[in-house]
Parts: structure tokens; C-alpha cells; sequence
């Protein structure tokens, strides 16, 4: 980890945007914000998009009353005259607007971007997470903490409100809107967001996800590795994970910032971990050799599942980065509530529970919550996105009394569990309509048996059948209902 003498970065002022001829890339929510933002900061402001339906129509009259311009149809050719292209985080960096952009010596960036250079002088700093699986989840526990503390937060990136908006709302209230701001950010986000310098930052984990968008695992790696750079107080990364220690290695970071770890066993100096059921802190505590501050029970982690303690620590160490007592961190913890389909208990039937977890889209979720229950019958399938299952199903093996697979892609699934696991029991259900998780539910309850659990983790995406994870996961629980009522 390098390290400079910096003081804290200095935001470009609002008003650099001001008679710039701006395209923007997009026009879904991030793309929307951006626009009208600039709009209102006086730049002349183009969006382009390649769709042309009555709803993008819509919005384009709706931005054209607010002195927008909107170029449906055509995402391709870079509008005439333009000085700075701002993207939606979606848009792949080989896309063709791009292209043109950098044979016009124009810059490309992100609204995360826009954001940071919109900040004022008293703006709220910002403790930032990122990873391939928790990220939602550790910056929902790190914003329940921080209010815990007293402290004004938001939980904002990829998560909840357009960052642009807040942060223009607190330059508004003249930067007391908020102490401090709790950020979620992806890969993409991170690309387009050069100048980003956070307080501390988390990277979770690292696993293959969006390859086709970055191009190599390598490219990804790099790309979140980008939020540690120029860290000021701490870069907090998984013990269990050596790629994100690699990343806080490469980082050049402010002079005296920390490497930070975390870990589901007993913590060294400067680490956070567990022991005997405690979450206990021995980075941020005055004599880090010989003390350790304890910070909240596991039980106090909702759910309790291992790689959620492990958020619950992330969490706690970027909290505790910005000085907030170890009493916030156990009273934040116990009043967080996961969001829907993480992990999400259903309900028990004979003896049986039922737990949502239709967000884990990738293998590396899956693993996760398939390791926090045993024995499991595991529903499965979907959309696989180029993944291999060999390496998850090898892991599994030993704590599966079943699998129900659905979806487009399921026989990947079944294959490696012929491989690597041909004991078990595996049911096909091969309708592709919403209402084939009837099927799939009571499939799962005749392989099930009383003090099993059957785990929805389809560690694939779902548009296949759904219009994304949360209907899957609504599917789901209206079938189990419908068992937990005597019905099916």
C-alpha cells in the first residue's frame, strides 16, 4: 500500500459544469438524474439512448420542459459540439459513443463522478463499499450504525436515491444536510469515477461477475480495486479473500491511512473478528497489541448466516474508521433488517424452513448461503450468465438432501451435480411460466425432511422466467405460503 501527503481533496466548484455541452448516456434512473442535475447547474445537456418506446417518448417530452435535449434511436454518434459525455453505469466501455469520444479528445464519466466534483468544502465524507456479493447489505448495516451513532446519514451509489441528488441536496442546505454518507458502488460506477478519494473504503470480495462487461477478470479486479485509492483513514478487506488484500497493497492512499482486516475467526492486531460468539475490534482501540474492544454478539447480526457476520464486520470496521462507539455498532446491528430476499426467512412447514435468498445470482452468493445451512434442498437455476457450477456443486455436496432445479439453463446445473454429487436427488421442473414455482416449492417439500432447509439460491439471474430476482423471490414465498396454509 503506497502512501502520499495529500490533504483532503479538493471538489471542483458546481458551477465547472455551467456552459459545458454535456451528452449523457442513457436514460434510465442514473442517466435521468445526471441530466436534469446539470441542466439545473446550467450546462447544455443532450441525452442519448438507442431505445425509441412510447415511455422513453415520455420521459424525452418530460426533459425537454426542463430544457434537455433527447436523442432517441441513435447511441452511437456523439453529438456535435460536445466537451464532456457522462454515462450511465451500465454502458459497456467498448460502446461505439465512447469510441467517438476519445478519437474527439472528450471525457467519459459517471454520475458517481459528477457527484464527487460537485461536493463543496463542508461536504459529507464518504465511507464507500463495494465487492461482488454484501455490498447492499453491509452499506444498509454500516447507515443503520452510523444513525445509531446520532450521526446524519444516507445510504446512497448504487443503492437507493441517485447520489447526484443527494449530494446536490446537501449543497443546498450548505453541507449539513448529512455527517456522512454511506456508499454503495459497483464496478461499473467505479470505472467511471477517476477522481473518487473516500474517507475508507471495503471491498468484500472478489469473484468472476461481469467478465463480458470488463473484459477480464483482471479488468474487474482493477476496477474495484480503484476505491481504495487515495483512502484517508482506512481500507478495510477480507482476510478470507486474498485478492482484496492485493488490492489494498496496489492502492496509493494518504499518508497514515491503515490496512484494516476483517475475518470470522479470532482477529490480530489491526483486524476485526469473532470470538467466542463476539464480534470484537482490535484495530481501532488505543493499545492494538493487547486490547480488544468487544462490539456485538453474532446473535445480534440478522441473519446470522457466516458471510453476513462477515458484512456485520465490514461494516463495524468502516464505522469504526469514523470514529463511532462500539455501542452504535451492536445497537445498529440489532436494529438492521435485511432487505427482501437476502437470506429471508419464510416461514417453517413441518418442520421445514423455507428461506428466500433469490438474489444470490452468481455462484459466489450461492456458496455463501448454501454454507449457512445444513441439510439444504437447494432450488437452483435460471439464466447462468456464462458461469461453470463444478467448483460450487464440489463444495456443496456433502450438506445436500436434494436439488429442484428451473429454468433456461438448469441442465449446467444438473450435470455438475452428476459429477460431483450423483447421491443426490434431483428434480427437473421444466415449465417456463411464473407459476411453475408451485411446482418447484412442492417439489422441494417431498425431498425435505423435518430440520432441513429449503434454500432458494439459484445462483443465476432470473429473466428467464421473472421480470428480475424480486419477483422470483415474491414467487417463491407465495408458494411456501400457500403450503404454510394447507394448500399445494
Amino acid at each position: 500500500m503506497g502512501s502520499r501527503e495529500v490533504t483532503e481533496h479538493q471538489a471542483r466548484p458546481a458551477d465547472s459544469f455551467a456552459g459545458q455541452h454535456i451528452t449523457v448516456a442513457g436514460l434510465g434512473v442514473s442517466g435521468l438524474s445526471a441530466a436534469r442535475a446539470l441542466a439545473r447547474l446550467g450546462a447544455h445537456v443532450t441525452v442519448v439512448d438507442g431505445g425509441d418506446s412510447p415511455a422513453r417518448r415520455e420521459t424525452a417530452a418530460a426533459l425537454a420542459d426542463e430544457g434537455v435535449t433527447v436523442r432517441l434511436g441513435d447511441a452511437d454518434t456523439l453529438p456535435e459540439g460536445t466537451d464532456l459525455v457522462v454515462t450511465s453505469p451500465g454502458w459497456k466501455p467498448s460502446a461505439p459513443l465512447f469510441a467517438a469520444a476519445a478519437a474527439a479528445g472528450v471525457d467519459v464519466i459517471g454520475d458517481v463522478e459528477v457527484a464527487w466534483r460537485l461536493r463543496g468544502p463542508a461536504a459529507a465524507p464518504w465511507l464507500a463499499v463495494t465487492g461482488t456479493n454484501g455490498k447492499t447489505t453491509t452499506t444498509r448495516m454500516l447507515g443503520a450504525i452510523l444513525r445509531a451513532a446520532g450521526l446524519r446519514t444516507a445510504e446512497v451509489g448504487n443503492i437507493g436515491t441517485p447520489i447526484v441528488d443527494v449530494i446536490l441536496d446537501q449543497e443546498r442546505a450548505g453541507g449539513e444536510a448529512y455527517d456522512v454518507l454511506a456508499v454503495e458502488l459497483s464496478s461499473y460506477q467505479l470505472h467511471w469515477a477517476p477522481s473518487l478519494r473516500a474517507h475508507s473504503a471495503a471491498v468484500l470480495n472478489l469473484a468472476p461477475d461481469h467478465l463480458d462487461w470488463h473484459g477480464s477478470m483482471e479488468a474487474y479486479a482493477a476496477d474495484k480495486g480503484r476505491i481504495y485509492e487515495g483512502n484517508r483513514v482506512a481500507c478495510v478487506y477480507n482476510l478470507a479473500d486474498r485478492a482484496t488484500e492485493d488490492l489494498v497493497r496496489g492502492a496509493d492512499v494518504e499518508e497514515g491511512c491503515r490496512a484494516v482486516g476483517f475475518t470470522l475467526g479470532a482477529p490480530a492486531p489491526s483486524q476485526l473478528g469473532v470470538v467466542d460468539g463476539i464480534l470484537v475490534d482490535r484495530a481501532f482501540v488505543p493499545d492494538r497489541q493487547r486490547q480488544a474492544q468487544e462490539l456485538a454478539e453474532v446473535g445480534d447480526v440478522n441473519p446470522p448466516a457466516p458471510h453476513n457476520v462477515a458484512n456485520a464486520l465490514a461494516a463495524a470496521a468502516l464505522a469504526r474508521a469514523f470514529g463511532v462507539p462500539a455501542t452504535a455498532v451492536r445497537d445498529g446491528l440489532r436494529a438492521f433488517r435485511p432487505d427482501a430476499h437476502r437470506i429471508a426467512h419464510v416461514a417453517d412447514v413441518d418442520g421445514v424452513a423455507y428461506v428466500d435468498d433469490s438474489k444470490a445470482t452468481n455462484t459466489h452468493a450461492t456458496e455463501a448461503s448454501l454454507a449457512a445451512y445444513e441439510p439444504v434442498v437447494w432450488i437452483a437455476g435460471g439464466l447462468a450468465k456464462g458461469a461453470s457450477f463444478d467448483e460450487l456443486v464440489a463444495s456443496a455436496a456433502p450438506r445436500l438432501r436434494g436439488a429442484v432445479l428451473l429454468g433456461a439453463d438448469r441442465a449446467l446445473i444438473r450435470e455438475a451435480l452428476a459429477r460431483h454429487a450423483p447421491e443426490v436427488p434431483v428434480v427437473e421442473v421444466d415449465r417456463t411460466d411464473t407459476g411453475a414455482m408451485s411446482e418447484v416449492v412442492e417439489a422441494a417439500r417431498g425431498l425435505a425432511r423435518a430440520g432441513d432447509t429449503v434454500l432458494l439460491a439459484p445462483a443465476c439471474a432470473s429473466m428467464d422466467m421473472f421480470t428480475n430476482y424480486n419477483e422470483r423471490g415474491d414467487a417463491f414465498a407465495a408458494a411456501v405460503r400457500e403450503l404454510d396454509s394447507g394448500g399445494a
